[in-house]
């Protein structure tokens, strides 16, 4: 039996590594600088929209992308805009087929978000802004939305 830090290791367990992970692709915009840095007008209204993608690379390897884009705007003029994609790849060993899709879909962006939040918060106060904090993301309620839009989507192209 092989050990790894002192413990013995099961090659049949489970397993998920982070391989590598990345800014691929990144935007902030700051349109109405320096107007836009004094008092603020009133609350700002902030949207944010999540996405997750992911492709397979090779057998039990995956690119996983989680896509933030928003930004806030006070009575319809912008204060600031961002658009993020940040990438993972993660290596899968030993998981049920049946469970690779919500692993990779749920477990991956789990593991990504904390990273491209900092990211995000860090350019929104670089940008003469308070730090934007994204409150943290239910992946497997986003998943579970996502199935349903496919399964909705397959029946109405069924009944074409």
């Amino acid at each position: 039996m092989a050990t790894q830090n002192g413990s013995p290791t099961d090659n049949t367990a489970p397993a998920l590594n982070v391989l590598v992970q990345y800014i691929k692709d990144f935007s902030f915009e700051n349109p109405n600088a320096p107007r836009s840095l004094g008092a603020p007008q009133g609350q700002p209204d902030v949207n944010i929209q999540i996405n997750v993608n992911a492709r397979p690379l090779a057998p039990g390897e995956f690119e996983v992308e989680l896509k933030i884009e928003g930004g806030a705007a006070v009575q319809g003029n912008t204060l600031f805009a961002f658009d993020l994609t940040y990438g993972g790849i993660f290596r899968l060993m030993n998981v049920p087929e049946q469970s690779l899709q919500p692993v990779v879909l749920i477990e991956c962006p789990r593991l990504l978000f904390p990273f491209a939040r900092q990211i995000v918060a860090d350019a929104v106060r670089g940008g003469g802004f308070p730090p934007l904090m994204i409150d943290p993301v239910d992946f497997a309620a986003l998943y579970q939305q996502r199935m349903m839009a496919e399964a909705q989507n397959l029946q109405t192209a069924g009944q074409a």
